[in-house]
């Protein structure tokens, strides 16, 4: 039985194994080759398969001794690094004799595959390639090396780093104990195992082999990994004939991502991704993994340079859909242009259609692969939930959402109308819990992480007796980004409450100010306007403080220095904060 639904098998020899093959798609597009790791078979790719099957022809096979492939005898020394080059010979042969296939591989799908990119025997054969949580071990032991023989403190604690996440390398190098442990109890909780730590959907995956394809698998250590990482190939023979792209998940509990620092001086072309996931990204997130390599294989079959992606905001968001509200301008403008800049999709959404569609053209000129322009009112729960509808049908899950639309309103309590209090909170409360509702039960509902940005302010925990609907909403925003957060982390959906200060937007300008006639407002909004341009604080370093609080999955984000030493005062002195609010307001 196959979970690689609709696909097509066939057997390939290769010496005295024969490898189970399963393909997908139009043969006569080009051939992406999908390569399983351990304890895994092929197919721990069935989500990943079915997206690229639309689009290319998709191969996947069980690797010697693993799924329904046939295992070498003597299993000692029939998994090395050379035999499996062989296979993948056979199989690129047999599947795509004629032109060069696309390599995608994950964890020792990954180790091997470097081998396959570096020898000099598979030159002309592979396309491009794809790594996944598994590093060259050449590329390894150099790294080894260099931290052994030039030591730093940094170094040093990079090298202890990693041997503490290698712990299970060890183990599988033991006799016995790993195939009894795998034939036995492991075997039968790891589905559990990878639920619980990794997050991995429980289902039809792992599937029945696993006991036996782990115990394998154990000699793709046994035969590779001392030899290699004691005698890495020289410099001169690790380098990539194809075009490399490495995605590197940032949580992943076995490898560090230091391990990949310096590669460039063996990959020509290499673009790097991060994502915020663990180390079964396969499972945990196949539609990001999916885009990314459908974007990479149809840069290289157009001739095209891949994309270059430079800049840890680059590699964490380039291909991301991202969603930010009251993007007309302001703060919401400029962090739509910042995701932009990084490669991410971009839904632009305001309530004014031009400035919406201003700011989509602008992210297509900053180099976003999509961007497009939504037109709507964030206090109107229909006008969002039709928006939810179709940003999700039409364009996917969002995996990044900045609630930013607001309105400023200013004046006492006693002059603020029971209408002021509903328009203030309908927009900056009620707009960021249709959004979180709306938008982010989608995210949960997909099950692989995402991130939701609530714009607050500074207001939210400095009270001021100028503002109390408008500090009232902010603080609101912040308390359900605080409660949010705490329910959504363990579906990896990080929540962030941003606390700019005084920024230099358009909010001034068309604020209201309560319990004053026309004309009073008028001036009021000049002044104020007139202030906060003298303070000159852009709305572009809010947005790069948004991009760097999703990358570290921050929960708090005060911006400017005044809502930082208001969020100290907060914390250590509120009793200054009560007295600074006393203080009238110049006007």
């Amino acid at each position: 039985m196959t979970l690689l639904t609709g696909a097509r098998e066939r057997r390939v020899r290769t010496g005295e194994v024969e490898l189970c093959v399963a393909e997908m798609g139009d043969p006569g597009r080009p051939t992406v080759v999908l390569v399983h790791g351990y304890p895994d078979s092929k197919e721990v790719w069935s989500e990943v398969a079915e997206r690229l099957a639309g689009r290319f022809h998709v191969v996947a096979y069980d690797v010697r001794g693993h799924g329904r492939s046939t295992a070498p005898r003597p299993l000692r020394g029939g998994f090395t690094l050379e035999k499996l080059t062989d296979d993948f010979l056979a199989v690129a042969d047999a599947v795509s004799p004629d032109e060069p296939v696309h390599l995608v591989g994950h964890d020792w799908g990954s180790v091997q595959a470097w081998e396959f990119t570096t020898v000099q025997r598979t030159k002309g054969r592979i396309a491009s390639f794809t790594s996944i949580s598994g590093p060259s071990l050449d590329h390894f032991g150099h790294w080894i090396d260099r931290r052994v023989k030039r030591p730093t403190p940094r170094r040093v604690g990079q090298l202890l780093g990693q041997g503490a996440r290698s712990w299970y390398v060890y183990l599988l190098h033991t006799p016995v104990l790993p195939e009894l442990a795998w034939r036995g109890p492991l075997g039968k909780r790891w589905p559990r195992v990878l639920e619980r730590i990794e997050n991995v959907p429980r289902g039809d995956y792992p599937t029945s082999s696993l006991p036996s394809d782990a115990a394998h698998g154990a000699w793709l250590y046994r035969d590779n990994v001392r030899p290699r990482l004691r005698t890495p190939r020289p410099d001169a023979h690790a380098h990539a004939h194809a075009p490399v792209q490495i995605i590197t998940p940032l949580e992943d509990r076995f490898l560090s991502e230091r391990l990949h620092d310096e590669l460039e001086q063996w990959v020509p072309q290499l673009t790097r991704r991060t994502i915020q996931a663990g180390h079964w990204i396969p499972r945990t997130r196949p539609d990001r993994l999916a885009s990314w390599i459908e974007e990479f294989v149809t840069s290289v079959e157009s001739g095209r340079s891949p994309v270059a992606v430079s800049g840890a905001h680059a590699e964490r968001f380039g291909g991301q859909l991202v969603l930010v509200t009251g993007a007309g301008s302001g703060i919401g403008r400029a962090t739509a242009l910042a995701f932009a800049e990084a490669g991410a999709r971009v839904v632009a959404v305001d309530r004014n259609a031009e400035a919406a569609a201003r700011t989509a053209e602008s992210c297509r000129l900053l180099g976003a692969p999509e961007a497009w322009a939504e037109t709507v009112d964030v206090s109107d729960e229909q006008a969002m939930e039709k928006l939810a509808e179709k940003v999700t049908t039409e364009y996917g899950v969002v995996d990044v959402l900045v609630n930013n639309a607001g309105i400023g309103l200013s004046g006492s309590f006693f002059d603020t109308t029971p209408e002021d209090w509903k328009k203030v909170l309908d927009v900056n409360l009620w707009g960021v819990i249709h959004g979180c509702r709306l938008l982010g039960r989608r995210m949960a509902e997909r099950g692989q992480g995402g991130h939701i940005v609530n714009v607050a302010s500074a207001a939210a925990y400095l009270p001021s007796r100028a503002l109390p609907a408008y500090s009232t909403s902010k603080a609101a925003v912040l308390m359900l980004s605080e409660c949010l957060r705490a329910e959504l982390a363990g579906q990896g959906i990080g929540v962030t409450a941003v606390c700019p200060g005084i920024v230099n937007t358009a909010i001034t300008s068309t604020a209201h100010f309560a319990g004053v006639d026309a004309l009073e407002e008028k001036r009021l909004q000049k002044h104020t306007a007139r202030l906060y341009g003298l303070r000159n604080y852009p709305p572009e370093k809010v947005a790069r403080a948004i991009l760097r609080a999703v990358t570290r999955n921050e929960a708090v984000v005060p911006v400017t220095p005044e809502a930082r030493g208001a969020r100290w005062l907060s914390r250590w002195a509120p009793g200054a904060l009560r007295s600074i609010a006393r203080v009238k307001p110049p006007v």
